[in-house]
């Protein structure tokens, strides 16, 4: 006899959406993101001096009045070169982030802690892991991609700039 898997106690579980990065999977809550689509419209990011302190970042998005910085998941992953073709543009934050492919929304009812050999960055990126049809699939911390204080440091080079070019 076949042992079963355990069963998703009604009622708890988290909506969330699978992507790919560099040949892995990921997952991140789908409350997180507010938009996802194509690239088109991606400029080139360029702030001297605050591109090289935020290195992840390659592009920004202009959408609906808000500049969006838009961050190479592969970079932030430290994962090799991947081809993005979309951005999931994440709510609540002045972040995109470059991915691969997304595959499906689903639910997931159990998020497992990490493991303690999970010791370095990979304890911000990372909300914990869940089994998805027999893959371990981290879900990820989308207030990771950029940090409050990048946000910060990003917006106010970005007015500087603005402030200047209107001079």
């Amino acid at each position: 006899m076949r042992e079963q898997p355990p069963r998703p106690r009604p009622g708890v579980h988290e909506g969330v959406i699978l992507f790919s990065v560099g040949g892995f999977k990921f997952a991140i809550a789908a409350g997180a993101v507010n938009e996802i689509r194509g690239m088109e419209g991606l400029q080139d990011f360029t702030l001297r001096g605050i591109s090289a302190r935020v290195e992840k970042l390659r592009h920004t998005l202009e959408r609906s009045g808000t500049t969006y910085f838009v961050v190479d998941a592969a970079r932030h992953f430290h994962l090799s070169q991947s081809a993005p073709t979309r951005v999931l543009i994440l709510r609540n934050s002045l972040a995109a982030v470059l991915v691969d492919s997304t595959d499906r929304m689903m639910d997931i009812f159990t998020l497992h802690a990490l493991p303690r050999a999970f010791t370095g960055d990979e304890r911000v990126w990372y909300r914990g892991l869940a089994v998805v049809n027999g893959e371990v699939v981290p879900v990820v911390n989308a207030g990771a991609f950029l940090s409050k204080a990048e946000q910060e440091l990003l917006r106010d080079g970005l007015e500087r700039v603005r402030g200047l070019a209107a001079v």
